[in-house]
């Protein structure tokens, strides 16, 4: 039962993953233009630029993460042996 609840917090798609940096985009814009309201100056745009910066490096991770398991999953795939190879030759 758990597997399952637990199958729908997997990020499996890249379209999955798109919507979840849009959602961290969207966050981080929203919490950096407070920080612009309450750190008027450099420090409120630094720290804007800092929120926006980390979603840009959580998302190249994301997307890496991604490539990663895709490329190890067909890796693995021909790795197995199938059970009508001829092991006689």
């Amino acid at each position: 039962m758990f597997k399952k609840i637990g199958r729908l917090f997997v990020i499996k798609t890249k379209w999955e993953a798109y919507l979840i940096i849009y959602a961290l985009a969207l966050g981080a814009t929203a919490r950096g233009s407070e920080y612009i309201t309450q750190y008027p100056g450099w420090g409120g745009k630094l720290l804007f630029l800092a929120t926006t910066g980390a979603v840009f490096l959580a998302g190249a991770k994301i997307l890496d993460c991604l490539r990663y398991e895709r490329e190890a999953r067909e890796v693995a795939d021909v790795d197995q042996p199938t059970a009508f190879t001829d092991s006689s030759t």
